[in-house]
């Protein structure tokens, strides 16, 4: 008896009892990907004791608690773990019903950080601040409603029969739901969000097989708008020194080059093994900044080396071979565009980091995902985590 639950097994009935229980829980073992959720649980594991490493001496984040940012790291993955639970529990084709409403409310949040309830940490206004010292940044949860919602329209005909691609009308519908959100959180300014988000969309539209015109359209389209973005000013005096920085390394090396320079020393002191855990001399003297979010990978480099940073770049990589074959094998286009959405947002969003602490990319403030220290970036790669295990455990045992 099938249902919309991701728990639900074909074959196995309530009338069964206990049975049915337990051979559906069988099933549902058999069916999770299990090397794509060890990855992620260790990558978070290892993020734990990168972000202990780079927060224990700094009382003045802490509190004087050497804790504290490590608790919270593993609250923040435990969270994480609960909501990609529940996202199985659901299912992506209930959530698929879902949509609108999600839609609707991640809009709602990431306008109200535009008003007085809107925050600035580091330079970005992307937060909401919600008391207790907890912050909420909407702009993750719409990087999964773009997924969702894009994934919805373009196989709807698709899936029923109706359509072999999503015909014109459709894409252009799509990108409008896209769009919305993205000159919201562009308007904020937060510049490294919406290049995930562009990335999203362009990988969502691949997956889609929509027109090929559509894909130069939109590159296109994005090459214009950062030409307009740039001549309108509309991006803050900070971001455009890293672009800056990012063209001329020796620029200002004391002063917009820093955070580059140091995570570059950071790294390059750590060798083949590193110096150890907790005895990084750059990360002990607190010179590269935001080390436990941004730059948290400088502290692998430093203490765990090339291997041990290698070994992180390695679950990322068992991670985005996992999803891309849960893409591959599943028989409905709603779970391959929502796969791939999620492939283009962990693939960039990684590159993007580890390059950015290495100065083949500019930096962008984008977490590493699973690793860096954040309760809502956290919470958003669990619940993608979650709907990738759902795409798996819902397909037919012979695909």
């Amino acid at each position: 008896m099938a249902g919309t639950s991701g728990f639900s097994v074909s074959g196995y009935g309530p009338e069964r009892g206990i049975w049915a229980t337990i051979a559906a829980r069988d099933s549902l073992a058999r069916r999770l990907d299990w090397p794509l959720m060890f990855s992620a649980i260790a990558l978070s594991a290892v993020g734990s004791l990168l972000v202990w490493s780079a927060t224990r001496n700094r009382t003045d984040l802490n509190g004087g608690d050497p804790y504290h940012f490590f608790l919270r790291h593993i609250l923040n993955t435990g969270i994480g773990l609960a909501l990609m639970i529940g996202t199985i529990w659901l299912g992506h084709r209930t959530l698929r019903g879902a949509v609108p409403v999600l839609y609707g409310l991640s809009v709602v949040l990431v306008l109200l950080v535009l008003t007085p309830l809107g925050a600035t940490i580091n330079g970005a206004h992307a937060w909401i601040v919600i008391g207790g010292g907890f912050t909420l940044q909407p702009s993750e949860f719409v990087k999964i409603t773009i997924i969702l919602g894009m994934a919805m329209m373009l196989a709807a005909r698709v899936d029923a029969g109706d359509q072999v691609h999503p015909d014109h009308r459709t894409v252009a519908k799509s990108l409008g739901l896209a769009v919305v959100p993205i000159v919201i959180v562009m308007m904020m300014p937060d510049l490294g969000s919406v290049m995930v988000m562009a990335v999203i969309v362009l990988g969502v539209l691949l997956a889609s097989g929509a027109s090929n015109r559509w894909i130069f359209g939109l590159v296109g389209a994005g090459v214009v708008g950062a030409v307009a973005v740039a001549a309108l000013g509309i991006l803050d005096e900070y971001q455009i020194n890293r672009f800056a920085a990012f063209a001329n390394p020796e620029l200002d090396p004391a002063g917009v080059g820093y955070n580059t320079n140091q995570a570059r020393i950071a790294i390059g002191s750590g060798g083949l093994t590193g110096t150890g855990l907790f005895k990084g001399s750059q990360t002990t003297g607190q010179f590269v900044p935001e080390q436990q979010t941004d730059f948290v990978f400088t502290v692998a480099g430093e203490e765990l080396g090339f291997l041990g940073a290698g070994l992180i770049l390695l679950l990322l990589g068992v991670v985005l071979w996992r999803a891309c074959r849960i893409a591959r094998e599943t028989t409905e286009l709603y779970g391959t565009i929502v796969a791939a959405g999620i492939i283009a947002w962990f693939a960039f969003q990684s590159f993007e980091n580890v390059g950015m602490t290495l100065g083949i990319m500019p930096v962008a403030g984008l977490p590493l995902p699973f690793v860096s220290y954040g309760g809502t970036s956290m919470f958003a790669v669990w619940i993608a985590v979650g709907l990738l295990q759902s795409i798996r455990v819902q397909k037919p045992m012979s695909a």
